[in-house]
């Protein structure tokens, strides 16, 4: 009633006899990881830079400055491209932008305590740190419920 299957699997054919991938790139995980952590400093860098348009602060500018640094190491001393925000931009919500900033801060620290990158775990979870701080003197509520473990982490 059935056919049987005449062709070889698709994962056959793409392997040699050797069981070797061909012509497939692949990274090791600790590269994986660098790709990941760059990301994600370089996210929480864009986040930084939107928050600076919402008024002077010594904090944010030397962050942002850290942040570029941390990520242009990650990236084989590529500098992150940052697009200025122009002058006529509204700043979003400090509020939302500080709870995005946490959380980007807490993947930073999980990818980097995983790839034990000490600068970048410390950046990260004093960047989770001054957010959640923002947000607890800006009165927008409950710092968010991972900080406490995330930022344990990577001390």
């Amino acid at each position: 009633m059935y056919e049987p299957i005449r062709s070889g699997s698709s994962r056959r054919s793409v392997h040699t006899t050797a069981g070797t991938p061909s012509g497939v790139p692949h990274r090791s995980r600790e590269e994986e990881l660098e790709i990941q952590l760059a990301g994600h400093l370089a996210a929480l860098l864009a986040v930084t830079d939107e928050l600076r348009t919402t008024g002077p602060s010594a904090d944010l500018d030397a962050a942002a400055e850290r942040l570029s640094e941390q990520v242009a190491r990650l990236r084989g001393g590529h500098a992150p491209v940052r697009a200025p925000v122009p002058a006529s931009h509204t700043p979003g919500d400090a509020a939302a932008l500080h709870r995005r900033a946490h959380a980007l801060a807490g993947r930073a620290l999980v990818v980097a305590a995983s790839r034990a990158d000490t600068a970048a775990a410390i950046l990260a979870a004093e960047r989770m740190d001054a957010h959640a701080a923002a947000l607890e003197q800006a009165g927008a509520g409950e710092q968010p419920a991972q900080h406490a473990e995330l930022s344990g982490a990577a001390r």
